[in-house]
């Protein structure tokens, strides 16, 4: 079987940076943009926080499914983007409120931060600049709350490596299904089971970027699926692609060097755990 290798592409619309030294562990990348065309985005479970010019600043809220958007060609913006879970305290909002939409900032911290912010991203002078501005907000919002939910973490960190069912993942933090619903719908903006989907599709991709197996069967299983017909059927649901298609579009690429799940656990290729659920 020929082996899947997804190689780096220059996104002359879209570029993803690393984001400050002290936020990585709240932020998956930054990014600046001028889009071309309609354009494609696939769910990862995380949430953005956008500048755009002519618009204002807007959250994107978690998606569900691949959705699509067109600008006027050129249109420049730039964003942060939070890793999954992370930004639901800093933003006052569960993340199911704002599922599958965007929001203006002021919807959800008020006109005083919206002012400010845009005010000190407008004023400056480049991309790089307005992404410093974006980050300094991040910093002041998380200067005002506590730590993050420990319990947050440990379902991100469980779900970022292995594909544990909703069950077992129910029993392993410790609280009871009902619970894990409510806390992953607050803080992911959707369930357990819709999560996992989304954070297996992102380990298939990120298998695929650092050349682990060899064909779809292989990319498959090492990313928690049950078979390369699983992987089919969950990347048509979730991206509206085929594996194929998928892997040939800028999603592998989206958060640049960074990753949204676990790569040293792809790398690794552990055989699934009894854990694991190939629903």
């Amino acid at each position: 079987m020929s082996e899947v290798v997804v190689t780096l592409l220059t996104m002359a619309w879209y570029t993803p940076t690393p984001t400050a030294p002290d936020l990585a562990d709240t932020l998956v990348c930054a990014w600046e943009a001028r889009p071309e065309g309609e354009c494609l985005l696939v769910p990862d479970g995380c949430m953005d926080v956008l500048w755009i010019r002519g618009v204002g600043i807007r959250v994107c809220g978690p998606e569900t499914t691949a959705w699509s958007f067109t600008l006027p060609p050129g249109t420049e913006s730039v964003g942060i983007r939070f890793r999954p879970g992370a930004a639901t305290h800093l933003l006052r909002t569960p993340a199911s409120d704002i599922r599958n939409i965007r929001v203006g900032l002021a919807d959800v911290l008020g006109s005083t931060w919206d002012r400010l912010l845009t005010d000190q991203i407008e004023n400056a002078p480049n991309p790089a600049a307005r992404i410093i501005a974006l980050e300094d907000g991040v910093r002041r919002w998380r200067a005002r709350h506590d730590a993050p939910d420990g319990l947050v973490e440990s379902i991100r960190g469980a779900l970022f490596a292995h594909s544990w069912g909703v069950a077992a993942l129910a029993d392993a933090t410790s609280i009871t299904e009902r619970q894990l619903q409510r806390r992953c719908n607050d803080a992911f903006g959707y369930g357990p089971a819709t999560l996992r989907g989304i954070l297996r599709l992102q380990r298939f991709m990120a298998a695929a970027r650092v050349g682990t197996g060899n064909g779809l069967a292989d990319l498959a299983v090492s990313a928690g699926y049950s078979d390369q017909a699983h992987l089919s059927r969950e990347c048509r649901r979730i991206a509206t692609l085929t594996p194929t298609a998928l892997l040939a579009t800028q999603a592998p690429n989206w958060h640049g060097e960074a990753s949204v799940v676990d790569v040293g656990n792809v790398q690794s290729r552990m055989p699934s755990s009894s854990a694991e659920s190939a629903a």
